[in-house]
């Protein structure tokens, strides 16, 4: 499935850009979601690199939210004003990969340019991620994440909780000593709705989203996130949000401030909110691994990626992608990838970074950001928490939201609004398995 073959508005470009003389420096346009002080850092990796050579310059360029940019990046190639490189978010891949000549593979790109490239060298559990049944790597991984639980800590003690919540329950508890302690519009609370509650919610509690190992093993997956525990979890949320005790905060992460701004003591979300939190929360904080119901067997078990890989998109000059696969080269050096997850929080994506990172004892001191890779590297991976991969999941995430919304609104209760979300998500799967052929 392509998203569409360049037209004839796109052959005159390229006719127009071949007539046009060479310059000294070859641009290389970058489109990214990273916000707050991730997008600070995204700039300064692109003025390193700039600067490191003189034969090529990298553009970065903020596009919205991770949907927004990714819709704008399908739009461009439609329109054949695609960037080179595009971050797209994790629930992305299945989309990118099916996308039959929008791209242009990573595995390829650096054979091409005569890079120095070993997928071993990068972390499995990320790369897994974005790679084929045979081991290549389609997208060149760049802050990845999972999510975590952020901690106020000086609220939590205010409320009279002595000790950091691990299981629902405690948070339910915790929660409603908050509000009594004063927090009346929030006990807690989430980013990213659905990868809360559905997506990372079933791989730490070792159940499936869908059939075919959530969807890695082939896009004929059906959904099947409507059981007894899901529709139990949805329950608890449906009651606690009639008084704030939990309260609802959106489907993206534009809702993250609410923790910083201490509205929210305790808060989920990615663990490359660190940047951010860092630099604006006014109290102390820290992060500790997804709240598990004891019950549930096996639970914890592990989390699963997020954040987003950079995709190269197809149709480019060969001097071009020579600049993007020395790009990557720049991005995978030891040391900058080390302080790459120092100071962002997302994940090292080499083994080099993350052996580095633990020798210089960096995770003595700041603890918070090793929680990450705790939760991934809990367990090993099950069927149910390899990951997922899902065609025409952005639109289906939205899809499931309006289901959780509408029991959150007293609309539906949790059965309904999960059976429907399955229903109606499955549809859309056969859908995209029809054209993804």
């Amino acid at each position: 499935m392509a998203f569409r073959q360049f037209g004839a508005a796109a052959a005159v470009t390229v006719a127009l850009a071949l007539a046009t003389p060479a310059y000294a420096v070859t641009e290389i346009q970058w489109w990214h979601a990273m916000t707050g002080g991730n997008n600070d850092i995204v700039n300064k990796l692109a003025a390193d690199f700039n600067a490191s050579q003189p034969d090529y310059k990298v553009v970065p360029t903020f596009k919205g939210s991770y949907p927004d940019t990714m819709n704008a990046g399908i739009a461009a190639f439609r329109a054949g004003t695609a960037p080179h490189i595009i971050q797209v978010f994790e629930v992305g891949t299945a989309t990118m990969m099916s996308a039959t000549g929008a791209i242009k593979p990573v595995y390829q790109l650096m054979k091409d340019a005569g890079e120095p490239f070993d997928p071993k060298n990068y972390l499995p559990a990320i790369t897994g991620y974005y790679s084929t049944s045979k081991g290549d790597m389609l997208s060149f991984p760049f802050n990845s994440s999972s999510m975590v639980m952020w901690i106020n800590k000086d609220e939590l003690k205010k409320a009279g909780v002595a000790e950091i919540p691990k299981t629902w329950p405690e948070v339910f508890d915790a929660a409603k000593k908050l509000k009594a302690a004063g927090h009346a519009t929030c006990g807690f609370s989430n980013a990213w709705a659905t990868w809360a509650h559905i997506e990372q919610f079933s791989a730490w509690h070792n159940v499936p989203i869908g059939t075919k190992a959530n969807g890695l093993d082939g896009f004929d997956t059906v959904l099947e996130f409507n059981s007894p525990l899901h529709v139990k979890h949805l329950q608890n949320l449906i009651d606690l949000q009639k008084d704030k005790t939990y309260d609802y905060s959106g489907r993206e992460n534009k809702s993250e401030n609410r923790f910083a701004s201490g509205e929210c003591a305790i808060f989920l979300t990615s663990s490359g909110y660190y940047a951010t939190a860092k630099s604006t929360a006014k109290f102390d904080f820290t992060s500790a691994p997804m709240p598990y119901y004891p019950e549930a067997k096996g639970a914890p078990q592990n989390s699963i990626i997020g954040g987003a890989s950079l995709w190269v998109m197809g149709g480019k000059k060969p001097e071009e992608y020579k600049g993007i696969a020395k790009f990557f080269t720049f991005l995978s050096d030891t040391d900058r990838q080390a302080k790459l997850h120092q100071e962002s929080g997302y994940l090292p994506i080499t083994k080099a970074a993350y052996e580095k990172t633990v020798k210089d004892g960096f995770y003595d001191k700041n603890p918070t950001l090793q929680t990450p890779l705790k939760e991934l590297t809990n367990k090993e991976p099950t069927t149910n928490s390899r990951g997922l991969r899902f065609g025409n999941m952005v639109q289906m995430r939205d899809l499931w939201a309006e289901e959780i919304e509408a029991a959150l609104a007293g609309k539906k209760t949790a059965q309904e609004a999960l059976d429907a979300a399955v229903a109606r998500g499955n549809a859309m799967l056969r859908t995209f398995e029809k054209t993804a052929k």
